[in-house]
């Protein structure tokens, strides 16, 4: 049985775009909270965005997120066209990056980018080709009410 879809939006994200950079996930937040998903989905699902948007500014040509939300689920599929990874399992780990010099300088690059989206997400997928472009799938489970602890665990209320 597929969910019914209550929002579907997509957002254009272009890269070397430092100024607009992060407009795509704030928007993202805003309408989670327009929808009443609690602080703790919201703040999960904008750290997944914003690490995703960021990713497409930095290395891609051009790309984009699709927020869709059904009662369940929050779903962000952020595809870009750029050079690809060319090791995924290298780059989901904390502190690799293939940033550039100029983009460390402006505070971007510390390689935390992939591992925040998995830390924030309950599910992500990750495809990409050398050379055309990336597609990241990430999945936030929408209990509301559920509780979760500092790390993104669900936990026991206090």
């Amino acid at each position: 049985m597929i969910a019914e879809t209550v929002f579907n939006q997509g957002f254009e994200v272009e890269g070397g775009d430092f100024v607009r950079g992060g407009e795509a996930s704030c928007r993202i937040l805003e309408i989670l909270k327009e929808l009443a998903f609690p602080p703790s989905i919201v703040r999960r699902a904008g750290i997944a965005a914003y690490e995703a948007e960021m990713n497409i500014v930095m290395y891609a040509d051009d790309g984009g997120l699709e927020l869709t939300v059904t009662p369940d689920r929050i779903v962000i599929v952020v595809a870009d066209r750029g050079q690809g990874i060319p090791d995924i399992e290298l780059a989901m780990r904390d502190g690799y990056s293939t940033a550039t010099d100029e983009i460390r300088e402006m505070g971007f690059g510390a390689g935390m980018g992939l591992p925040n989206i998995k830390k924030n997400s309950d599910e992500m997928k990750i495809s990409s080709t050398l050379g055309e472009g990336t597609r990241v799938e990430i999945v936030i489970k929408a209990n509301h009410g559920e509780v979760r602890c500092e790390d993104s665990r669900p936990c026991a209320e206090s």
